[in-house]
């Protein structure tokens, strides 16, 4: 059985408290703090109103997630911290694998970096069902920044792809704002840790990520900031195979494996 843990608080003082190298692989997908025409706009809005369309019929059935106001040099820095800390946390030769948006693509490539990881490449999520743009170009694509703890093992007999073709889940199966793809996607993504390895993701959010690592037989730490998603997370994680998940809202608890846990953060 996969090993499962769930904490709820800021990632930036969670990390902290994990192994030092106890992970394979860190897949994340963070705020990406883009939106709206300027850097105002991309403060000021919150992120239903940046990345759901108005006109959607689910634009208000889904909670707001916090930490998508920063402007670009909050951002950098603030990335830059949180993947530093994933960095301790990960195995030599572990990998990275960090969404972003278009916009954000530069920043994100900046913070990786900065935190000490060696960048080995760009994918591109290409997504079938997008928003046209009047006049230009849909916006089809986002992308996954890919980077590595150094040298990485490069005997392993595995070949993934550059580009991932796969719809965002609609209706009841679409829990977040900005969830990830299961299939076609994040199950392919979680390939790149080692079999039976162990995958972090600091942004839980929904547990895309997690639900990913967990039916692939892989071990599991999330961390999500939201209450309303961090339940949502716990909710298909025990779907997803892990029925003795359990709920822990004690904030003085030592996290153990397969729980869920509360740091002392207050909720953003």
């Amino acid at each position: 059985m996969t090993d499962v843990e769930l904490h709820r608080g800021d990632a930036l003082e969670i990390l902290p408290t994990l192994a030092e190298a106890s992970v394979d692989a860190v897949i994340t997908d963070p705020p990406y703090n883009s939106g709206g025409r300027t850097a105002s706009e991309r403060r000021g809005q919150s992120a239903i109103t940046k990345y759901v369309s108005s006109d959607s019929a689910i634009a208000s059935t889904f909670e707001d997630f916090p930490g998508d106001q920063r402007d670009q040099r909050g951002f950098l820095a603030w990335l830059s911290l949180v993947l530093g800390r994933c960095l301790r946390a990960t195995k030599p030769g572990g990998h990275l694998l960090v969404f972003s948006d278009w916009r954000q693509v530069p920043a994100v490539s900046d913070a990786l970096q900065v935190a000490g990881w060696l960048w080995q490449g760009t994918c591109v999520w290409h997504k079938p069902i997008a928003r046209p743009r009047r006049g230009g170009f849909k916006a089809a694509a986002e992308y996954i920044l890919w980077g590595t703890h150094g040298p990485f093992d490069s005997s392993r007999e595995i070949y993934l792809p550059g580009m991932f073709s796969a719809s965002q889940p609609r209706g009841r199966q679409r829990r977040h704002i900005t969830q990830k793809p299961v299939e076609g996607l994040m199950d392919e993504l979680v390939q790149i840790c080692p079999p039976g390895g162990t995958v972090l993701d600091p942004f839980t959010g929904s547990g895309s990520t997690g639900v990913a690592a967990v039916q692939s037989g892989r071990h599991f730490v999330g961390i999500e900031m939201s209450r309303h998603y961090h339940q949502v997370a716990h909710q298909r994680l025990a779907l997803a195979g892990r029925t003795d998940l359990q709920t822990d809202s004690q904030t003085d608890r030592e996290p153990g494996r397969g729980s869920c846990s509360e740091s002392k953060t207050p909720e953003g």
